[in-house]
């Protein structure tokens, strides 16, 4: 598989405070070819202006040859009509389960909601594209996103494989990749491990993910590469850009996409 068949984009949480000027030279200056940007409160686009700062966001990043590929945001309509107005082709979303009402009716409940945004993904022509997340109440991991997208239409639902979050699950890419591969959309890396937070002393020990680099984590990142290569994968990289140390992002998203890049070749 040659980088041609592949699009790297960044995540870019991590520079809300920057012009989109400045944002667009960083992530074409480490060697993105776009990027997944987050429409949510206090970044450069408010959700509630949408419609007409994404379209905007979009011509400027195009003017230093970049482009949306998608954005992490919710279904509201007019979301959709951001998207489909700048050109971008997926919106990225989680699914929690609600523990007071359980797995199953949460499961029927969700499936129902998905039927609904699902004409607004054919009347717009954008993807909504899920993502397994551990922690909290989330589907968590291949298996289960492929039960929640198993019969929808996939023209308009994908699966978001998270190589951090399935290996924290104790997955292996090999076999989460092939769980969802026939709604694969696009692949998320970044990496973690478990830390324990409490002390020897505790009454139950807890533990935390601690986001780290590409090297140090429980994901293969070489194993992930050579899994997409086999399967001659065609489509979306993302690299997240999430890492404990936060004011080292810049130094590590710079090795990580090096290191992303050189197990392509």
């Amino acid at each position: 598989m040659a980088l041609s068949s592949i699009a790297f984009s960044v995540f870019t949480k991590p520079w809300k405070d920057i012009s989109i000027d400045r944002l667009a030279e960083k992530a074409g200056g480490l060697g993105f070819d776009g990027i997944e940007f987050p429409i949510r409160e206090g970044f450069q686009v408010q959700p509630d202006q949408a419609e007409k700062e994404l379209p905007a966001l979009a011509r400027r990043l195009a003017e230093h040859g970049l482009r949306i590929f998608s954005v992490a945001s919710t279904t509201d309509e007019n979301i959709f009509a951001a998207c489909a107005e700048a050109g971008v082709p997926t919106i990225r979303i989680m699914i929690d389960v609600n523990l007071a009402e359980g797995f199953r009716a949460s499961e029927k409940r969700i499936r129902l909601e998905l039927e609904q945004v699902q004409e607004l993904c054919r009347r717009y022509g954008v993807k909504v594209g899920i993502q397994q997340h551990i922690g909290h109440t989330r589907i968590k991991n291949a298996m289960g996103l492929h039960r929640m997208l198993d019969g929808l239409d996939p023209a308009c639902f994908g699966a978001i494989w998270d190589a951090a979050h399935d290996a924290l699950t104790g997955e292996r890419p090999e076999i989460g990749l092939d769980v969802v591969w026939s709604y694969l959309c696009m692949v998320n890396l970044k990496n973690g491990y478990y830390r324990r937070v409490s002390g020897p002393e505790a009454e139950q020990a807890l533990w935390e993910p601690y986001w780290t680099t590409a090297r140090q984590g429980m994901a293969s990142w070489p194993t992930v590469m050579k899994v997409l290569t086999e399967r001659q994968y065609e489509g979306v990289i993302c690299l997240t850009a999430e890492y404990h140390e936060e004011a080292n992002v810049d130094r590590y998203i710079a090795e990580d996409i090096a290191f992303a890049k050189s197990l392509l070749i």
